[in-house]
């Protein structure tokens, strides 16, 4: 009888010590990417669809090359024009050179036409670096995949004008995926970082252990709660924006 009371009261004592914090969650990617292109230009062909798995490095939409061919043909035809002027300078330098050796010609006449050939020598430097920066830009009309992920949103269509900077497609990373969830800011002093907690993710009956790696102020004032974002062991049929829930073990 007295190992009975015993027990009752230890089983009253724990259950008063400790408790639970049933929380919703969402699972997310800590590495989501926002994709847009550098350069404007018609959106010629699109690789992928919403919901595909992609590879690093993979095509993912291609712009035409019309306008970047057009400052390309300006560039060539500037450089035609230096080149030109250059060489020309060139041989009246060269030949002045020889006449002030000789005496026939100035000091003050060599160096005016010195400095007009290295003017010239440094403008078709320019010419030149412009058009290798043009030829650059070539590869940024090929939008390629930064990581392996899914495509989670798709926002361009063929044929349509592509903005530098607009989001055109989002890639999520499933190989950096977390567990984020909110609590009271009356709940945050029962917890700390690297608690362990139980993880459950219904639609896939999934249940695994997971941990705080992170306590965030809410961006939002006036709820009073703060962000935790927990690591878990993954589970290849897991995608980002399936409900979870986190059971939190305190003791108090």
């Amino acid at each position: 009888m007295k190992k009975v009371i015993l027990f009752l009261i230890v089983f009253i004592i724990s259950s008063l010590q400790a408790r639970e914090l049933d929380l919703s969650a969402s699972v997310i990617s800590d590495n989501e990417k926002i994709l847009s292109s550098r350069n404007m230009g018609y959106i010629k062909s699109i690789k992928v669809s919403e919901g595909d798995r992609v590879k690093k490095g993979a095509l993912l939409y291609e712009i035409d090359s019309i306008e970047i061919d057009s400052k390309k043909e300006q560039a060539l035809l500037n450089i035609d024009i230096q080149r030109n002027q250059f060489d020309n300078v060139k041989l009246n330098y060269d030949r002045y050179k020889r006449l002030y050796e000789k005496g026939l010609v100035s000091k003050f006449d060599l160096e005016q036409i010195e400095l007009k050939y290295k003017t010239l020598s440094n403008s078709l430097k320019i010419a030149n670096a412009r058009l290798k920066e043009i030829n650059n830009q070539y590869k940024y009309l090929k939008i390629k995949a930064p990581n392996d992920g899914l495509i989670i949103k798709k926002s361009i269509k063929t044929g349509e004008m592509s903005i530098p900077g607009m989001p055109a497609i989002i890639i999520s990373d499933l190989s950096n995926l977390k567990i984020k969830t909110e609590i009271n800011e009356g709940d945050l002093k029962y917890i700390n970082l690297n608690d362990e907690v139980d993880v459950f993710i219904d639609s896939l009956e999934y249940q695994t252990k997971g941990k705080i790696i992170s306590i965030i102020p809410s961006s939002n004032p006036m709820t009073h709660t703060f962000i935790l974002k927990i690591s878990f062991e993954k589970n290849e049929k897991v995608l980002p924006g399936m409900y979870a829930k986190v059971l939190v073990h305190i003791k108090e």
